[in-house]
């Protein structure tokens, strides 16, 4: 099993989820983010005083699926969160030793 946790703009959420329900993705964790890569922030005007942004608002992705499904679930994720700008994420792909089902005790694939 693995792990993948893809960091993209809040507004491509809906396209990156359906993206992996059409491949056959069935749960997924979203939480709101902030932070900053390459693009650094920037600066804004706020009643007249300059001052700087310095994290950006993202939304963190988790999916903990079977090993089978990890390139075609990583290539979905990036086709539907690409814009071709600065700061469309990152992905990552970790390992998952033991995955256990709360309320039935269920272990493994059987729990994702």
């Amino acid at each position: 099993m693995k792990k993948i946790e893809a960091i993209i703009k809040p507004f491509k959420l809906d396209e990156v989820k359906e993206a992996l329900h059409d491949v056959g993705v069935k749960g997924l964790t979203v939480t709101e983010a902030k932070g900053f890569g390459r693009q650094k922030g920037h600066t804004e005007l706020y009643r007249g005083a300059e001052y700087v942004v310095d994290f950006l608002p993202k939304v963190k992705i988790e999916v903990v699926i079977e090993d089978n499904l990890v390139e075609t679930a990583v290539e979905a994720i990036q086709q539907a969160a690409h814009t071709g700008r600065i700061g469309d994420g990152k992905i990552f792909v970790s390992s998952i030793e033991e995955v256990l089902r709360i309320r039935t005790g269920e272990k493994g694939a059987e729990a994702i």
